[in-house]
């Protein structure tokens, strides 16, 4: 089946991942290579600048000639087309008139849309022999039986307790729950409630971005505060692991031209968070980004080796280290 149509009924993050992973396991099952998926982001209305060719913004051209591609070879590639639902009328004929020619051999499309996609598109869509998907709202027990077939996939044992603690603290957020198994299982140790309890309690996920924040833009005082308020609830490891995922990120955007050719790069559509990817790294530059991360792994290795007293202080030394570089970088910049 070479189109897709996937219903979003709800824009809680459960919902978001799932939908994300069943697009992903669309893609990989249909034989698309990851390096040939066209991911596009239909910004909402009102949002995006004009395209070269006056019909479609230019979030959407990419889907243009991808959609029109005739392979020599057999070679698939998938388009991803998100938040279809923000289309715009014009938007919507070309892409339908698009529809009608798609080559099956080809290219793989998969509409995604949290609302309604428009009539003439779906119509298209469905008169082609789409096969329709439907996420629907995660409830924590949805949440609790995902966990359970993400451990048997993983190979990992949890009690009944850790992974009531598990589901206590993130809720039906599916991804954050992910990226804490990714946590546990890297640490090596054996896990219980208790574990989950301290290092997850109540976690916070505003003030880790809060922190992130006062952190790149200088301000020392402010990001200490940050500092105390998420280690009130939250473990540093926690919290390392965040600043490292996005350190590498900017590592990675810190190598590319533009927002645009950083956002191919990483398969993903140029939006409010590749653009803020790659304004910082342009920002702080490769060698910055290097310094940064090796800083971020020293503090690692002191907490994982370091007696428990040792663990504010060091979060306190690199807080001040990093926002005292970004305090010297912001005054530059700033001619003062």
């Amino acid at each position: 089946m070479s189109l897709h149509v996937v219903h979003v009924r709800d824009e809680g993050p459960g919902a978001g991942f799932l939908a994300d992973e069943l697009v992903r396991r669309i893609v990989a099952d249909a034989g698309v290579a990851a390096d040939a998926v066209v991911r596009v982001h239909v910004p909402a209305r009102g949002q995006g600048g004009t395209g070269g060719d006056g019909v479609v913004r230019a979030d959407l051209e990419p889907a243009i000639p991808a959609l029109q591609s005739v392979s020599l070879f057999g070679d698939l590639q998938a388009v991803v087309l998100s938040d279809a639902q923000n289309l715009l009328a014009a938007e919507a004929d070309l892409l339908t008139e698009l529809v009608h020619g798609l080559d099956p051999e080809t290219v793989v499309l998969v509409v995604v849309a949290t609302g309604r996609v428009p009539a003439t598109l779906l119509k298209a869509i469905k008169g082609a022999g789409a096969a329709e998907e439907e996420v629907k709202a995660v409830r924590e027990r949805d949440a609790a039986e995902w966990l359970g077939a993400e451990l048997r996939r993983r190979g990992l044992k949890l009690d009944q307790a850790a992974r009531e603690a598990l589901v206590g603290a993130f809720g039906t957020d599916l991804a954050a729950m992910s990226g804490a198994l990714d946590q546990l299982a890297a640490g090596g140790e054996a896990v219980d409630a208790a574990t989950i309890a301290a290092r997850f309690r109540n976690r916070p996920e505003e003030p880790i971005w809060l922190y992130l924040d006062a952190v790149l833009a200088g301000d020392i005082d402010q990001a200490l505060r940050r500092l105390e308020d998420f280690l009130t609830h939250g473990h540093p490891l926690q919290l390392l692991a965040f600043m490292e995922g996005d350190a590498r990120r900017r590592a990675v955007a810190a190598e590319e031209a533009s927002p645009a050719a950083y956002a191919e790069r990483v398969g993903r559509s140029v939006n409010w968070q590749t653009r803020r990817d790659h304004e910082r790294a342009a920002a702080i530059g490769p060698a910055g980004m290097a310094a940064e991360l090796a800083a971020i792994a020293k503090a690692e290795r002191i907490l994982k080796s370091a007696p428990e007293v040792m663990h504010r202080v060091t979060m306190e030394r690199l807080t001040v280290a990093l926002s005292g570089r970004s305090r010297r970088r912001v005054s530059r910049r700033g001619g003062r």
